[in-house]
């Protein structure tokens, strides 16, 4: 009997290559009597194939894994629809760095068999929410499994804003905005920006600058369970937005407040035992990869 009976498949649906995967993947989970479950715009792909399909949202609900075959973004977008609910993820590379979806679509059979077998390393990740107050009335929320940006969206001025940690006030800022990221999103835009690597198994977050006024400014790491308040100073005349992961965009106003906090739950990501961060690390950041004397 499978250790996973019903295995959600998500994918971007953007490239023909990843079909041919995702049908690989079906023919994998049919040879260890695991049932697939469709996102239902995947399903639609495929419309010669019987298989069961689900919504998004409620696929979380429907099985006891999924996988995500594309790439980062694509694994980011479904941390945020599955988040809610406690099944592990595997993610299937099929974009270009691969930080999250560490599995080869050629080599699906050999790095699947043994965790199909419970022979897997899990570790959690941390996810982050924005609540946008206006006049202390909700305006706006969202999620995010690598970063929280503050931005001034179309715009290309500087925006002012003042930062609380804690109820603390920190500093006043001016600048392109400022990049709240967990350990996840820390190899990614706050890596670019200028921000530190975090082990994933950290409890914490960084606050990077984005091209800040003076140069004193630098990223700050913070215990994750830390309240963040940031507030849009009065005196701004655009409108910065909020990102979450690059993919969902909220648009705040001059007076709004943002509160970042450490969302409830998480994600549980699957690798394969030999997954080795720091060997991921020299892979995609182009690391030495060997001692020379």
């Amino acid at each position: 009997m499978s250790l996973f009976r019903r295995v959600g498949i998500i994918a971007r649906l953007d490239k023909s290559q990843i079909l041919e995967t995702v049908k690989s993947l079906m023919e994998y989970l049919a040879e260890k009597g695991s049932q697939p479950v469709l996102e239902r715009g995947l399903a639609a792909m495929m419309p010669g194939l019987k298989v069961a399909s689900s919504p998004l949202k409620e696929l979380g609900n429907e099985c006891d894994l999924v996988m995500v075959v594309g790439g980062d973004g694509s694994f980011l977008g479904a941390a945020r629809a599955i988040c809610n609910y406690d099944i592990p993820v595997i993610g299937i590379n099929r974009g270009t760095l691969g930080f999250l979806t560490d599995i080869s679509p050629h080599t699906l059979k050999e790095e699947l068999d043994p965790i199909f077998r419970g022979e897997y390393y899990e570790e959690k990740r941390f996810m982050i929410e924005a609540k946008i107050k206006r006049q202390n009335r909700p305006s706006g929320e969202g999620i995010a499994l690598n970063d929280l940006v503050l931005h001034p969206g179309k715009s290309a001025r500087m925006i002012r804003f003042d930062l609380f940690i804690d109820d603390q006030f920190v500093m006043n800022q001016k600048s392109d905005g400022l990049i709240v990221a967990t350990p996840t999103g820390s190899t990614a835009y706050a890596l670019s920006a200028g921000g530190p690597i975090m082990l994933p198994k950290l409890d914490a977050l960084v606050l990077v600058p984005m091209h800040p006024h003076t140069l004193s400014n630098r990223p700050i790491v913070i215990d994750a369970n830390a309240r963040i308040r940031i507030v849009v100073c009065e005196t701004n005349l655009t409108y910065p937005s909020v990102s979450c992961d690059g993919q969902l965009n909220i648009t705040t106003a001059p007076g709004d407040e943002i509160h970042i906090t450490k969302k409830e739950g998480g994600i549980r990501l699957i690798h394969p035992k030999t997954h080795d961060f720091y060997d991921v690390c020299r892979d995609k950041l182009g690391w030495q990869s060997s001692y020379k004397s």
